[in-house]
């Protein structure tokens, strides 16, 4: 065993030692904390090194100054105060570093080559003479073009990142901050740090905010205060809120921000004169005046909110181009053509259709939205309208084109996203063709995407939304559907009746048990015969192994589900035992512990893993909720592929973080989705989003089998709090102005 020197005292000199990088035990990228093993000179073993160092690989030389200590628990380590990095000169060092993935178009069997042809030589030919990497065999001049660029990017993100660690930014944004920026990067984070929280996904507000007050900013700098409301009113959009109320924004600013009451109003004034905000006096004029009664919006989500309003409108107003005959007695025809029997409310929503410009269905399951759709549908093509159906997710515009026997495709397909131009092809200009325009899954649309398609949808078109009211409402900003029904313009179907065959589900009946504020019917034990289980867990650990026994194993036993293809774990949480990040932790364990895997941080993706894109990639034509599984990973190219039903989509490592595994995912996420089996915890643990519609939204999802486990408290809980958190819109009180 090594000697360890006691931690150096005041005034004693630091410790330097150098070596090679053996194998990376941890790495935090959200604060650089590292963990590794080192081949150090002098040293009998491999030296235990901790503290923050940037993205690390095996085979990096480093030279390290800090002091020894002596673990509890893991005995000798080096604790690192500040670093350096060295390039290897033993061949086989070379090798293991050329070999680690480090340089894009260089893996371990390449860097082999390299070493075998050019020995001690070999960095220096890639630094100073690249043109003699050709004469490898295997290198081609793409090959080359690949390296150098790959080889000159590290050296500048190696800049940047020492740049940047000496103003406390974890190195993992680095590599993010390099390709937004490029050489210019250090220019731009000391001129206006606060860009990088406009500009990169995953650097936040205040992320920025600590490298500005390192960099010297004042606290109460204009630049601060215009940068910290934006900020603000964002995370508010990301709450549902499409405006905040002024003194409530006010209040946060000096709060959170730190901010001088008097530097804050400045802040509103400065962005309300460059139009990045838009003020709303809230008050009645036939009513009492309140003062600062005033909604905040960003300027975007203004501009949504009144484009909706007079959108609809225009539509309301116009007439349409394609109105089926009532001549032949539509409904009764399409009935027997279809060999189906509408209820009372069905046959309402048919003849609203036929003499209306616009139109809400709502119901919940089995009650034949579905059914009304296809009915709809068959009436306007036997009158030769052009049709277009679409909703928010593949998946259910895919559920969509089954039922139907039409083409069906998700909105943004529809609005054809132009990545070129960052904006949709199909707008106000360039309207939709179509005379009937069918959206399903209604509820799921934010204020921003309801806009784009409003403006898309001409005039003379029919509309017709469907979903289910009692759902949760959308990710994005806004409460769209609900406002619509609440601004009394449109006209609204309730469909209440459940269907015989869908009343046979336990799923199905308890939905609307759940919906009514009533206890749900269900099995306690799944070997009894049923469609709806609750398996009673107290403790939160023993919640997680029954989940995954239920999913591994007990479900694909009796039933016959594959776990991967076919059951659906949903959580209300990220955290704790039966929060995603645990649980997902627990699957992937258990249902792919092998295979060539790639370690982000405290996330490891491997081959197989079933993945979830976390955010809209236009450009990737992939979108916030799909789902995929990984196909390959290719550290030589540092790029991971991921099927997404019938498409490989392809990452650079730096994408990764807009992917998470997806074996459990959260309620939000599973919206406008349907799978065979769900499973869900309903603890107490989850207490702060125990919800009737979060319980409802999460066994809705449910087509043929769905399992709570957790405790009847939870489920009694979640039932009783029909009180869902409130957002801040204004879209139903603008509808009634504008068609006033």
């Amino acid at each position: 065993m090594n000697v360890i020197p006691s931690p150096r005292k005041s005034g004693e000199t630091a410790v330097q030692i150098s070596g090679q990088v053996e194998r990376v035990t941890f790495h935090n990228p959200e604060n650089g904390y590292t963990i590794a093993k080192m081949k150090v000179k002098g040293e009998a073993g491999l030296v235990t090194v901790a503290g923050s160092l940037p993205s690390l690989s095996p085979g990096e030389m480093l030279k390290l100054t800090g002091e020894w200590t002596n673990h509890p628990k893991y005995g000798p380590q080096f604790k690192i105060e500040s670093h350096e990095t060295i390039e290897p000169t033993s061949l086989l060092g070379i090798e293991k570093y050329l070999g680690s993935g480090i340089i894009k178009g260089i893996g371990p069997v390449m860097a082999k080559q390299l070493v075998d042809k050019f020995g001690e030589e070999t960095l220096d030919i890639i630094e100073k003479h690249p043109e003699r990497l050709a004469q490898v065999k295997a290198i081609g001049p793409k090959r080359v073009k690949i390296i150098l660029e790959a080889w000159g990017s590290q050296k500048e993100i190696r800049s940047v990142m020492v740049f940047l660690q000496g103003h406390n930014v974890t190195p993992s944004f680095a590599v993010k901050i390099y390709k937004q920026y490029g050489k210019d990067s250090i220019k731009v984070v000391t001129e206006n740090p606060y860009r990088l929280s406009e500009d990169i996904f995953g650097i936040g507000f205040r992320t920025a905010d600590k490298i500005a007050v390192n960099l010297g900013v004042d606290l109460n700098s204009p630049v601060r205060a215009r940068a910290g409301i934006l900020h603000l009113l964002r995370e508010a959009g990301d709450e549902g809120h499409l405006f905040f109320p002024y003194q409530e924004l006010i209040d946060q600013c000096v709060t959170i921000l730190a901010l001088d009451r008097d530097i804050v109003t400045k802040g509103f004034s400065d962005l309300f004169e460059d139009r990045q905000i838009v003020i709303e006096d809230l008050n009645d004029p036939a009513g009492e005046f309140k003062p600062n009664n005033k909604a905040i919006y960003l300027a975007p989500f203004y501009a949504a909110e009144t484009g909706i309003a007079k959108r609809f409108s225009a539509i309301l107003q116009g007439k349409a181009r394609k109105s089926p005959s009532i001549a032949g007695k539509p409904v009764e025809a399409v009935q027997s053509s279809l060999n189906i029997t509408l209820s009372e409310k069905q046959e309402e929503a048919v003849k609203t259709a036929l003499f209306k410009k616009a139109l809400v269905i709502t119901g919940g399951p089995g009650t034949g939205k579905t059914t009304l759709i296809r009915a709809i549908c068959e009436i306007y093509g036997k009158a030769g309208a052009e049709i277009l159906l679409g909703a928010p997710t593949g998946r259910a515009a895919k559920r969509m084109a089954e039922a139907t026997k039409r083409p069906a495709s998700t909105l943004h397909r529809m609005l054809e996203w132009d990545f070129k131009s960052t904006g949709f092809r199909r707008n106000a200009d360039n309207q939709l063709k179509a005379d009937l325009v069918i959206v399903d899954e209604a509820s799921m649309i934010d204020n921003m995407l309801m806009y784009n398609l409003l403006k898309a949808v001409p005039v003379h078109a029919v509309l017709i939304m469907v979903g289910d009211i009692n759902q949760l409402p959308s990710v994005g900003p806004g409460n769209v559907l609900k406002d619509i029904i609440a601004s009394g313009k449109v006209p609204v179907v309730t469909l209440d009746k459940i269907f015989r065959q869908a009343m046979q589900s336990l799923i199905v009946r308890s939905a609307h048990l759940i919906n009514r504020g009533e206890f749900p019917e269900f099995s306690g034990d799944i070997s009894a015969q049923g469609d709806f289980f609750f398996i009673e867990k107290e403790e939160a650990l023993d919640a997680q192994a029954a989940i995954v026994e239920m999913a591994v194993k007990r479900v694909p036993a009796k039933f016959g589900f594959h776990p991967l293809k076919e059951i659906q774990v949903l959580t209300p949480m990220h955290k704790g035992p039966i929060g995603s990040e645990q649980l997902n932790a627990a699957l992937q364990q258990a249902l792919n512990p092998g295979g060539k895997e790639l370690v982000r941080g405290s996330r490891a993706f491997r081959e197989k893993d079933k993945i979830m894109q976390v955010r809209n990639n236009y450009d990737k034509e992939v979108f916030n909720g799909d789902i995929g599984q990984i196909e390959y990973i290719d550290t030589e190219d540092q790029k991971m592929a991921v099927r997404f039903d019938d498409r490989l989509v392809e990452y650079g490592f730096e994408e990764l973080d807009e992917l998470l595994l997806a074996y459990a995912v959260s309620v939000h996420k599973s919206q406008g989705s349907e799978y065979p089996v769900v499973i869900m915890p309903v603890h107490t643990s989850h207490y702060v989003l125990l919800q009737r519609n979060l319980l409802y939204t999460g066994l809705t999802r449910a087509k043929k089998l769905a399992i709570l486990i957790g405790t009847k408290r939870a489920l009694s809980l979640a039932i009783k709090n029909d009180q869902p958190a409130r957002r801040f819109t204004g879209l139903a009180k603008k509808m009634k102005d504008a068609t006033a």
